[in-house]
Parts: structure tokens; sequence; C-alpha cells
């Protein structure tokens, strides 16, 4: 399993290495679109969608080939971002209080669209922020890397209290405090390394702190880590509520895409939004 884990981890990377470093926007534009039909496929899996499956996951790929070819990917309209953040910390919320009884009492039709369009407008705010800069980008990623990793070792040294023991039992309240704090560290590490090196771009991070200040930014910070783990407990509701360990079996040793852009989902719409004029 991790020899599986680790030649699966290195086929992306070199996949997506170079789409990112690029210095044109459409080869990490192509590649993510492609990535995201997937995601709408297996989603559509786990709600129920059978043999519409994969036409959905088609309608999302071409959904996102029309806001590439429309230009959306260097200018979607800030109201986007917004939109997608009101009904990220609405919804989720609303969603995590039903609990996995609650949501296959939603018609099938609307978990569908909650998802496709949650997957597009992550797909066009992943395009955008490569459109900003390799800085800004990395930046965002690494936010949640780094939260995801602290708050694994914290939740193994500390956890006591779970989170949402009938969602995902193996998170705790202490992993989250963990994850926010060690973001927060990352945070002000960037900041620094902002100030001392030419990166080409702004990160997140002093973008952030430009707008609302230090204080600003560590409140932001702890909000996005806030927003990456309901995207990670939604993600687990819906497989928990479809009787599914991964949403498929894509990634050898990794499980599905959705498994691994979970928390991405609502973070990079909301950071746009954050950081947009």
């Amino acid at each position: 399993m991790l020899r599986q884990r680790i030649a699966t981890a290195l086929v992306l990377l070199a996949l997506l290495l170079p789409a990112l470093v690029v210095s044109t926007e459409w080869p990490f534009a192509v590649l993510t679109l492609v990535a995201m039909a997937a995601a709408g496929w297996e989603w559509a899996r786990l709600n129920q969608a059978g043999p519409l499956a994969i036409p959905l996951g088609l309608l999302l790929g071409v959904a996102c080939a029309l806001a590439l070819l429309a230009g959306w990917t260097t200018a979607a309209p800030p109201l986007a971002w917004w939109a997608a953040m009101a009904a990220w910390v609405l919804g989720g919320t609303w969603v995590l209080r039903g609990g996995v009884a609650g949501w296959p009492r939603l018609p099938r039709s609307l978990r569908w669209a909650i998802g496709l369009v949650a997957l597009w407008t992550a797909w066009l705010a992943l395009a955008n922020a490569k459109a900003v800069g390799l800085n800004f980008i990395l930046s965002i990623f690494v936010l949640v890397w780094a939260a995801d990793v602290f708050a694994y070792f914290g939740g193994r040294a500390f956890g006591k209290r779970k989170l949402a023991p009938a969602i995902s039992p193996g998170k705790s309240w202490e992993g989250v405090w963990s994850g926010m704090a060690g973001a927060v560290l990352v945070a002000v590490a960037w900041l620094a390394i902002d100030a001392r090196f030419a990166t080409g771009s702004a990160s997140i991070y002093t973008t952030i702190a430009g707008r609302f200040g230090f204080a600003g930014l560590a409140l932001v910070v702890v909000f996005l880590v806030a927003m990456s783990v309901v995207g990670d407990l939604f993600e687990s509701l819906v497989k928990r509520s479809a009787g599914a360990k991964d949403s498929s079996a894509l990634l050898p040793g990794h499980g599905g895409i959705l498994d691994r852009v979970d928390a991405l989902l609502p973070v990079f719409p909301i950071a746009l939004a954050l950081a947009s004029r």
C-alpha cells in the first residue's frame, strides 16, 4: 500500500508541477478541469446517480470548458467568490447539522447540483489563483496542507474531545486547534519570506495582511482552516451516507479525487473573496 501511495503521488506531482510552474494559465486549467470532471463523476456515484454519473461528470467538464473559453479563468466575477463563501458558511453548517441521516432526505437532483456547483466554483477559483501567480496559489495550497498535517499530529498527541464522531470519528477538537495554530505559524513564516525575497506575486498571506493587518490575517487563516474542516466533513458525511470508504479508486493508494480535494473546495473560493477588492 505504501509503495502504491508513493507511486501515485509521484505521478500526480509529475503532472501538476509543470502545469503550475509554466507561465501560461491554460495547462493548469485543463489539467484541473479533467480532475474536476472525474470528481463530478465520483460525486454523482456517491449520490445514487447510477448510469447518469458519467454524463454528470461530463456536464461538469463542459461547464468548466465554457468558463475557460469565456476567459473567466483569469478574471471571474468577484461575486462568484462571495456567493460561494455564503453558500459554504450557511449551507455547509446546515448540512453538517442535519448529519448523515439528513443528507439522503434531500432530493437526488438537488444533491447532484450542490456537488457539481461546488466543484465548478472550486475549479474556477483554482484557475484564477494560478492566474494571480505561483506564490499566491501555492500559499493557499500550503495553508490547507499545513493545517491537515498539524491537525493530524496534534490530534494524535492531544486529541480527547471528538469533533464529529458520527461523521468522522478520527477528528478531534484538539486536532482542529493544532491545525489552526500550525497554519498561523506558516502564515508568519511566509510573510517573512515574501518580505525578503522576490517571489513574483504576493501570497495570500501578504495580500490579506495588507488589507486587514496582522490580527486580521490571523483571523482569516483561522477561518480558512475552519472552512477546510467543513469541506472535509462534508465529503465524509456524503461518503458515510453512501456507505463508502473512499469516493472511488481512481488514485491507487489514495482513494478518489474527492478524497484529495475535499478540504480545498471551500478554501479557494473563500480565499479569493477575501483577497479581492
